[in-house]
């Protein structure tokens, strides 16, 4: 039995597979948000509650002890804990705003573009560096007070070994040398919080590795447990993508696009990240968007539709939404990639009294599947798709995508972030799996070529929206373009 353990934003999973990759059995429970004005906190006290939950329902109805544990989780935010992993005040999500006029400076004044340059990861309001800066301003207490600003995950790892670090995937948003593979100084002063460096977790290469401690962890005692990576490059993993030039869509909250590159793209629009791998020399060039099923979320939402009405309605609306269409920019706190605008907001175009509630609903679904092509040709997609994330289960909206995205998919599915972790904390203890067997495809889409070709042209019309609705919010923002 190996385990693996998957701290998302709004559910937390602990899967066990079996010796060939077979998925044995999934445990997962809900975890709440606090949104208010802009602001996202997340009680880490529920979040590590959840996994131990989760962790000791798994393994009471294993017919094994596991032989190891890898852990993943939702990246970006800050996790202020003690010296025992213990939460000092709510962490604050990768979804916050607060942080967002503090951004702004930093960006008119270079800040931003100095930081890129660096690291090879563009910062955005809800990331490590602009709100250490700015609890440094406006909360100093519960700074001094922490011993870690930590990432979920390594929160997790704290507790259930005792050891504090964190991994060279969360540690790259935004302090990592991408190229020596520990903190850049420069960055950090550049943010202004040299003063504040010793609450960065030291980053351990390879992952950081311990055992599970007894009582509280739901792992029997002395499990072997690796740390990372976090949720994006985990599913990249469990996903089998690992060579230079392929590339993964996680179609989930937020619309996370991935490609393995070889070499760093210092010089393109400061936007996404350079994730460090486990493996030195490579990075992906992520693209992970604010908004993916969320976007869909709110217009079923406002329409006052239940997510198993999507199919027939795209059913019910032709490609084009009868001219409707969507920018999906709904997060409060703007978009990141394929650019960083912290004023962009959805909008919706070509609506009238004739518009139908399907509609609305293909407007949305194809606004993401463009945004998805968007992120993936940013960041340099030349190689094979994969496909995972539970916008996966609509088989209607999972061909529109492959038709906007006008590229065959391989769609993997069975929890490709615990999946990861595993693969990650085997390789970590030398436990030797048959990795393409744990990351086949289940299933393969062909585009319909007369879609494709409509889609193609649906596409050019969206950048030239996304274009002039850059200027706009630019404009509104005082503050240029965002780069």
């Amino acid at each position: 039995m190996f385990v693996g353990i998957d701290a998302g934003t709004s559910v937390v999973k602990a899967a066990a597979f079996g010796a060939d990759g077979g998925i044995v059995a999934v445990e997962s429970v809900p975890v709440g948000l606090d949104m208010r004005g802009g602001r996202v906190e997340q009680d880490t006290e529920q979040v590590y509650g959840a996994v131990e939950q989760v962790v000791r329902k798994l393994v009471a109805g294993l017919p094994a002890p596991p032989e190891l544990a890898g852990l993943t989780g939702q990246g970006d935010g800050l996790w202020l804990v003690d010296a025992a992993a213990r939460p000092v005040r709510p962490a604050i999500s990768w979804m916050d705003g607060r942080a967002t006029g503090l951004l702004a400076g930093w960006m008119a004044g270079g800040v931003a573009g100095e930081v890129w340059r660096a690291t090879g990861s563009a910062m955005f309001p809800g990331c490590p560096g602009p709100v250490l800066a700015w609890l440094d301003r406006h909360e100093p207490a519960a700074l001094d007070a922490a011993a870690t600003a930590a990432y979920c995950k390594d929160v997790i790892f704290q507790r259930f070994t005792g050891i504090r670090a964190t991994d060279v995937s969360d540690a790259s948003m935004p302090f990592l040398d991408p190229r020596s593979r520990s903190y850049h100084e420069g960055a950090i002063e550049a943010c202004g919080l040299a003063h504040r460096a010793g609450l960065l977790a030291p980053v351990e290469d390879p992952l950081p590795a311990g055992e599970a401690r007894p009582g509280g962890t739901g792992l029997p005692a002395g499990t072997p447990v690796a740390d990372g990576p976090f949720d994006l490059p985990a599913c990249a993993l469990g996903a089998g993508v690992t060579a230079p030039g392929d590339g993964l869509l996680i179609i989930g909250t937020t619309l996370a696009c991935q490609v393995v590159v070889n070499r760093l793209d210092l010089d393109a629009e400061p936007a996404g990240f350079h994730l460090a791998m486990t493996r030195p020399g490579r990075w992906l060039r992520a693209m992970p968007a604010m908004v993916g099923t969320a976007a869909l979320d709110w217009t079923l939402r406002t329409a006052g539709l239940r997510h198993e009405a999507v199919s027939g309605l795209l059913g019910e609306s032709p490609p084009g939404a009868h001219g409707v269409g969507v920018l999906p920019y709904f997060a409060p706190s703007g978009e990141r990639a394929p650019f960083v605008e912290m004023k962009a907001r959805a909008e919706f175009t070509g609506v009238s009294l004739e518009t139908t509630p399907a509609d609305l609903v293909r407007a949305t679904c194809e606004g993401i599947a463009y945004a998805a092509r968007h992120c993936l040709d940013a960041a340099g997609l030349t190689g094979e798709l994969a496909v995972c994330g539970g916008g996966t289960r609509s088989e209607a909206w999972l061909q529109l995508f492959t038709d906007v995205l006008g590229r065959p998919i391989r769609i993997v599915s069975g929890e490709a972030g615990a999946r990861g972790a595993v693969l990650a904390a085997a390789e970590r203890f030398g436990t030797p799996l048959d990795v393409p067997a744990w990351t086949a495809a289940s299933a393969r889409r062909e585009p319909d070529p007369e879609r494709a070709a409509f889609y193609a042209d649906g596409y050019a019309g969206y950048l030239d929206r996304v274009a002039a609705a850059r200027e706009r919010w630019a404009a509104a923002a005082g503050t240029g373009t965002g780069t």
